[in-house]
């Protein structure tokens, strides 16, 4: 769990980040998990953003793909969420 300070800059990270995934009308698939997890693994930070014909809710997604990944939710703006996970080398230093 992050604390206050720690989401607060990692929004501040995230800001000029462009998203990496993008979710279609295909949901949350293993593919994707597994992209993301090894993405998780090399950045620490990733930015995703859902399609419009994305079937479920951004809400469902942060969810789904957080617990899938073993990350945090630092953000959700519009059909924009990113996620964190600290990876084995620590490479933003949080």
């Amino acid at each position: 769990m992050l604390t206050k300070q720690e989401k607060k800059t990692l929004r501040s990270m995230a800001h000029g980040l462009k998203a990496l995934f993008q979710v279609g009308k295909d949901g949350i698939r293993e593919n994707l998990i597994k992209t993301l997890d090894d993405s998780l693994e090399a950045h620490e930070l990733v930015k995703l953003s859902l399609l419009k014909t994305c079937p479920i809710s951004v809400q469902e997604a942060a969810l789904d793909l957080a617990s899938a990944t073993h990350s945090d939710i630092v953000q959700i703006i519009g059909r924009t969420l990113v996620l964190y996970r600290r990876s084995d080398k620590n490479k933003l230093g949080l």
